[in-house]
């Protein structure tokens, strides 16, 4: 890479750039990169929200308003064809990138094609190592007497995990946002020099704390997102209803829940202070409306719902697979995954403390203003040229 030429940014997608969870993730990364003055190509397999128009766009998998439908064609499958697409243009490119950014699922070839070529990869992690995940979330849906139906988050899949494992082989640096998937990666074997960390961030124009709330309300926790095993709603339930907070406080959940989980949920589902709402596109409003997000995943890439609750002024009372940016007693409390008994505590240290909660939030706000999508675009910017030249051979 030059020191005064703009880096060329290969940014390779398989899904549908902008929509929710990953998809957003990656358009914000997009417009971080961006932001920081990369000269970033997309190539996705399609695109839900508009990006700059000085950012070259391709699809895969979409023309017009005409997409290829992900449901008939199986993920898999999809992510497969837009991988051979992008390999097939990159291979045809007559001005190369400098490095190349690339999603699981939907990398192997391209992963390939780039290191004939001599080009720098970088494969991004947003979750914990795949044999980890699904490992974690089997042993917990057994405790529990859910079966998991095939296809749904987390279940097992051999051709998953086939695809994924040597994505990992073939890409030269593996993109981590929190030491919690780094530590996943080198339990499995991955070489610790091949890790690089970078971050995800808030989107301050989008989360923002309340003036003043309202000194009569309830005290209220909010659940955000869609309610998974691994996700741990069943903990955060146990915990609340163990907690004085059951007694005179609320504690919402926001997202959809899968079928198998909420059927052997409904009694505490049930219970008077918890309100299931679904479905939401009010979040922003939620959070700042909350004292505490609850978050005790059992397996997490960064949760984003962390960060954004600290920009919303709601304390994050999660688990330490979620991120390190919440520190614990400093700008969250923070349990070991799977302790309930210490999430419970938590929460009633909480529920007799209003000082404990307010002086949280503080530094919450603060935490959150260093914690950007513009700082994690310059930030990967920086991981692309500190380890471009180290690749390997």
């Amino acid at each position: 890479m030059s020191g005064t030429e703009p880096v060329r940014v290969l940014y390779s997608f398989p899904q549908r750039l902008g929509a929710g969870r990953v998809c957003y993730t990656a358009w914000q990364q997009v417009l971080g990169l961006h932001g920081a003055g990369a000269e970033v190509t997309v190539l996705a397999g399609s695109v839900a929200r508009v990006l700059p128009t000085d950012i070259t766009v391709r699809t895969t998998l979409s023309r017009g308003r005409l997409r290829v439908p992900y449901r008939v064609l199986g993920m898999t499958r999809a992510c497969e064809w837009h991988d051979r697409l992008v390999a097939r243009q990159l291979r045809r490119m007559t001005t190369k990138p400098d490095v190349i950014h690339v999603w699981p699922r939907g990398a192997r070839h391209t992963l390939a094609v780039a290191r004939s070529l001599g080009i720098p990869t970088f494969l991004e992690r947003p979750n914990a190592h795949t044999r980890f995940a699904y490992e974690t979330v089997a042993a917990e849906s057994e405790r529990l007497g859910i079966v998991l139906p095939k296809g749904s988050e987390h279940a097992y899949d051999a051709d998953v995990l086939r695809v994924e494992e040597a994505e990992f082989a073939l890409a030269d640096w593996l993109l981590c946002p929190s030491d919690f998937v780094a530590r996943t990666f080198v339990d499995e074997g991955t070489s610790p020099a091949r890790l690089v960390r970078h971050t995800y961030g808030v989107d301050l124009d989008r989360f923002g704390p309340r003036p003043r709330r309202e000194p009569e309300r309830p005290f209220t926790a909010l659940f955000a997102g869609y309610a998974a095993v691994r996700k741990g709603l069943h903990l955060a339930l146990e915990a609340w209803l163990g907690s004085p907070l059951a007694e005179h406080g609320v504690l919402l959940i926001a997202g959809g829940i899968m079928p198998e989980y909420a059927a052997v949920l409904r009694k505490e589902l049930a219970h008077p202070s918890v309100r299931v709402l679904g479905h939401r596109d009010d979040l922003p409003d939620l959070m700042a409306d909350a004292d505490v997000t609850l978050l005790p995943s059992l397996e997490e890439g960064f949760g984003l719902v962390c960060i954004e609750a600290m920009a919303s002024g709601s304390v994050p009372v999660v688990s330490d697979a979620c991120t390190e940016i919440c520190r614990h007693d400093e700008n969250a409390l923070v349990h070991r995954a799977g302790d309930v008994r210490q999430l419970r505590d938590h929460l009633t240290r909480l529920a007799r403390d209003r000082g404990t909660l307010d002086r949280l939030r503080g530094d919450a706000l603060r935490t959150a203003q260093g914690v950007t999508w513009e700082a994690a675009g310059r930030r990967l910017l920086e991981v692309y040229s500190e380890h471009s030249a180290t690749r390997r051979v």
